[in-house]
């Protein structure tokens, strides 16, 4: 079982304050958390920062902390320029970068990023196929629908060989199986809720059975929004605000699947994400995330391991 932890990004204008960044980070890397991970919303009014530039941020601030995007909403961006920005970054980081892709549903702005909304898929998946190639082929001739490439060059590649590890979020049967082809590990949602994500996992290990492949070597992970309180009933109000904050609206279901609650409760329902499957959690606080690390490091951790 590892831990990761969410990388802040929402800051207003003029909030961002650089010296109280490294010293989360520093504070992070200390309390032996796995990996931190951020998230990517384009567009919208919560004001976020985005992953790549935070991810970068936070390299410089670490030297053993993994750091991951779950996801990238890889279809609204150039795969070449995805590829290069994510390579230079894991030499920068000396090997440290993790990437999540997902394509981002039938419902994203596909007419602000020039992307036609009824191949948004078959861009998904040809875009993989283009970043895989330009960081493990040392020239790459590439006859795709969207890109076309001939004896075509980046360098350097990745500092991990062969790339780095590729996972994918999504929800349907056909999103799963389509991770277990073309993805190292699949990452859950943290708006879904824990008996959807055991299904989830379920149909990810029959199609590792069936494709031959060992569960051992297709991690699986699942975002968790959690908010601790020694007042159950306050964790959970602070935590339907933020929620709300971060979707636009309230979201009945996406409430349900977010952790909240005294330590000792929130412990209990970390336990049965870890039951579902979860390999991997990442615990991702809407507010004060500082204090958040510090809890879950000295009280929500210790319970799960034990």
């Amino acid at each position: 079982m590892r831990f990761g932890i969410a990388i802040p990004q929402f800051f207003s204008d003029g909030e961002f304050d650089p010296v109280s960044y490294r010293t989360y980070f520093a504070r992070v890397e200390e309390l032996g958390f796995h990996s931190a991970w951020a998230q990517e919303q384009l567009l919208g009014p919560r004001q976020q920062l985005s992953p790549l530039e935070t991810m970068t941020f936070a390299a410089a601030c670490t030297e053993r902390l993994r750091l991951g995007c779950a996801v990238f909403v890889s279809t609204l961006h150039s795969p070449v320029h995805l590829a290069k920005s994510i390579a230079t970054l894991d030499q920068l980081s000396r090997g440290r970068i993790e990437v999540g892709v997902g394509s981002g549903g039938p419902v994203r702005p596909f007419a602000a990023f020039g992307v036609d909304p009824e191949r948004y898929v078959r861009r998904f998946t040809e875009g993989i196929a283009l970043m895989k190639a330009l960081w493990t082929e040392p020239q790459v001739t590439f006859e795709g629908e969207y890109w076309q490439l001939r004896d075509a060059a980046m360098e350097p590649k990745p500092f991990q060989k062969p790339s780095p590890p590729l996972w994918f979020g999504g929800s349907g049967p056909v999103t799963l199986r389509r991770a277990v082809q073309l993805a190292d590990g699949f990452f859950g949602a943290g708006s879904t809720p824990t008996a959807k994500f055991a299904d989830q996992v379920r149909t990810v290990r029959e199609a590792l059975a069936a494709a031959g492949r060992p569960a051992a070597d297709f991690p699986i992970a699942k975002r968790v929004y959690i908010a601790v309180d020694a007042d159950a009933g306050r964790a959970r109000a602070a935590i339907n605000v933020a929620l709300e904050g971060l979707y636009g609206r309230r979201v009945p279901a996406i409430e349900a699947a977010a952790i909240a609650g005294t330590p000792a409760g929130c412990a209990a329902a970390v336990r049965e994400v870890a039951a579902a499957g979860a390999e991997l959690i990442l615990f991702t606080p809407m507010f004060a995330p500082a204090e958040h690390a510090e809890v879950l490091a000295a009280e929500i951790i210790p319970q799960l391991v034990a």
